[in-house]
């Protein structure tokens, strides 16, 4: 075991040298790398950031209950030990006059409002549902909408799908990017790799010479490749982080015409950590693929 270790530790020793060696090309390959990751990782960003927005937004994913005008107290209150038995919702009671006074303070309604002879708005009940999904609000809008004394169960089902279906494009748009700039990712290490088996062809053929395995020849190589995916992984952490920092003023005035308040939510650690390992194992693909077929041409 002690052996084994041993040797990781030197093929890592060697694999961190040799980046070092070439700080110019090492800086290069980065970039590459970071960049080739960044698109992806920034359209998962913005995804994230669009999906709370929607979350956030007023009115989207909530559903109104709107009572009989006629409902008594204790209709409203088994409409209300109803929700209360229901999982995975917050409800709000909104009372007649208090939707009154808020109509009220409205410039362009509250001349109507004061000519009307007596208040007609019900009671009503705010659900937020916490699962968003259109199917499964659809669903709890027409139980509600079944249940005793209640008029109407208003959902803007519309909105809802419409903003459903953008955001499960952007997914797919994303995951193709990945799977493009992934490619590209293990071509840039594959090529990075190739020219460094041919530059250290007479080294690699004295060692196989004296009894060298592919499993040792290759360590090296793949530790160079996972080290390039994981820094340049870094890289495109720094890039995102600052592509949001710059995004961050301009969306928040926009938000402030809209008279609302929205901050841009940078990626985790989570995040990073994931985007760190991906490019590891990309770049140990590179590495992989070609150091496989350069040892297949010495043979």
């Amino acid at each position: 075991m002690r052996r084994w270790l041993s040797q990781h530790r030197a093929a890592l020793a060697l694999s961190v040298r040799r980046l070092l060696a070439a700080p110019f090309n090492t800086l290069l390959s980065l970039l590459a790398i970071g960049i080739a990751l960044t698109l992806p990782a920034f359209g998962y960003v913005v995804l994230d950031n669009l999906r709370e927005l929607g979350r956030s937004a007023s009115g989207v994913q909530e559903i109104s209950v709107f009572m009989e005008v006629g409902a008594a107290r204790k209709d409203i209150a088994e409409i209300e030990s109803r929700l209360q038995t229901l999982s995975g919702i917050r409800f709000t009671f909104v009372p007649r006059d208090e939707a009154l006074k808020r109509l009220q303070k409205s410039e362009e309604m509250a001349e109507i409002v004061a000519s009307l002879p007596r208040n007609p708005l019900p009671d009503a009940f705010i659900v937020e549902p916490a699962d968003a999904s259109p199917e499964a609000l659809d669903v709890l809008r027409q139980e509600l909408a079944s249940w005793p004394k209640v008029a109407h169960a208003q959902l803007d089902s519309a909105w809802v799908k419409r903003f459903d279906a953008f955001l499960r494009l952007g997914k797919l748009t994303v995951l193709m990017l990945a799977g493009l700039f992934g490619a590209g990712l293990v071509a840039v290490t594959f090529n990075t790799i190739r020219l460094q088996v041919l530059a250290q062809a007479a080294e690699i053929e004295v060692a196989r010479m004296i009894g060298a395995t592919d499993s040792f020849i290759r360590r090296p190589f793949h530790y160079f490749g996972a080290l390039q995916g994981v820094l340049g992984g870094l890289v495109a952490s720094g890039l995102v982080f600052a592509a949001l920092h710059l995004l961050a003023g301009p969306v928040g005035e926009l938000a402030a015409l809209y008279g609302g308040s929205f901050v841009l939510h940078a990626p985790g650690v989570r995040e990073i950590a994931a985007l760190c390992a991906a490019g590891g194992i990309l770049g140990w693909l590179g590495a992989q693929l070609s150091v496989s077929l350069s040892l297949r041409r010495f043979d």
